[in-house]
């Protein structure tokens, strides 16, 4: 029986196509013929999200992952997962523990509701990261973590974590290069990475400390601190800025206009 034209497709083009589809329909496609049936075992995307579950079939958002992920084949790239309701934390541990004996690159964990969710130790094996993002979730760094050394870009929103842990993180991950921080809750954030080119931190800070950040060409601050360093043309403006000898966009929320007459008179 001759093949339809889809099923014909170079493997790379199907694989595209696969991408564009959520999980739960990628793997439907499985049942296509014996051809698809492991097509959506291989994708190295996976996203798990609201899409995933259909109100109309008796199927848990818990059971699709579990499936998904035992049944896979091959590395997995990205995975992302968006907490929808009746998952459990040990559900998130295991499908964690699963996914740091591959060689993962890109890491999402959202918790929108409900508990923070404290991150297994496993997780900071992962040396293959290239980025990482945490919604909702409590950081406890081992003692014997030395940093992500290829991590590229980092985005945490509502994490729990200590001071020190968060300063020797950022310091031991040395080729970071985006960092955005949101609702972060320290009073004083201190910023140490060299290879660092744009931030943007939103909070409730009394001070942002930059330390070998020379690279840094793209900064966003939307804080109390940015307002009071252009209200009160204060020194520690100053400061900031020296630390910053490549920057090329700076943007202090609300205060815009002001930070570009005060770089204006402050170059010249």
């Amino acid at each position: 029986m001759e093949l339809d034209r889809i099923s014909n497709l170079p493997s790379d083009v199907i694989a595209k196509f696969l991408s564009h589809l959520s999980v739960r329909e990628a793997v439907r496609t499985s049942v296509l013929s014996r051809k698809w049936r492991f097509r959506s075992a291989m994708l190295p995307h996976l996203v798990f999200d609201h899409q995933c579950v259909s109100t109309q079939e008796h199927i848990s958002f818990v059971n699709i992952v579990d499936h998904v992920l035992l049944g896979h084949i091959g590395p997995i790239h990205k995975f992302k997962l968006s907490r929808v309701g009746g998952v459990a934390t040990w559900d998130i541990d295991r499908w964690i523990r699963h996914l740091s004996r591959n060689s993962i690159k890109e890491f999402i964990l959202e918790i929108r509701q409900g508990f923070n969710y404290t991150i297994p130790s496993c997780l900071f094996s992962c040396q293959d990261m290239i980025h990482l993002e945490l919604l909702g979730c409590v950081l406890k760094p081992p003692s014997t973590f030395k940093g992500f050394r290829n991590l590229k870009s980092l985005v945490f929103q509502r994490v729990t974590l200590a001071q020190v842990g968060f300063q020797n993180l950022i310091a031991c991950c040395p080729l970071l290069e985006r960092l955005t921080l949101l609702d972060f809750p320290f009073p004083i954030l201190k910023i140490d990475a060299p290879n660092l080119q744009f931030l943007y931190v939103q909070g409730d800070f009394e001070d942002v400390i930059f330390e070998n950040t020379l690279n840094l060409v793209d900064v966003c601050i939307d804080s109390e601190v940015g307002r009071r360093w252009v209200s009160d043309r204060s020194s520690n403006l100053v400061k900031f800025l020296v630390h910053l000898p490549h920057i090329q966009k700076l943007d202090i929320v609300g205060f815009s206009l002001q930070v570009m007459g005060f770089l204006v008179s402050y170059f010249h």
